[in-house]
């Protein structure tokens, strides 16, 4: 009994990191949507991607779908800050590698290098074939 009601006081004095209420936190991440989809055009054209700023831009919207279901406003604060929410990902909580202000200053800045903003286009690994039939169709010894 005690034990729970420590929980709960924990759960209970837990600070936000920046925003308040979830409203404040969704207004965060529509603006970094926001701001990330401004500068696609500039993206594309400074680091020379064989991308069209439409493929970008729907990339984009697909990562931060990824990451509709959260609820947590400390997660939301954290993706939108570090890995945001953006374009933000590869790795699922904030593959957002995504990763929110943190990506977009890095790449409007020319911090990157071309390969790190074709990494978003990488497909999964696949997990490799481990019977003879699947080896034999995708030509694997």
């Amino acid at each position: 009994m005690a034990g729970r009601e420590a929980a709960k006081r924990a759960v209970q004095q837990v600070r936000p990191i920046l925003s308040v209420d979830r409203e404040q936190a969704r207004k965060r991440a529509l603006n970094l949507y926001k701001a990330w989809y401004r500068q696609m055009p500039y993206i594309v054209m400074d680091y020379d991607i064989p991308k069209t700023v439409e493929q970008c831009r729907s990339k984009l919207r697909e990562e931060f779908v990824k990451h509709r279901n959260v609820t947590d406003i400390r997660v939301i604060d954290m993706l939108v800050i570090k890995v945001g929410t953006s374009f933000a990902s590869q790795n699922n909580t904030l593959s957002m590698h995504l990763q929110g202000q943190m990506e977009l200053k890095e790449s409007v800045e020319i911090w990157k290098q071309k390969g790190h903003i074709m990494r978003y286009w990488k497909e999964s690994q696949d997990p490799k074939p481990t019977d003879f039939l699947s080896k034999f169709i995708q030509g694997i010894n």
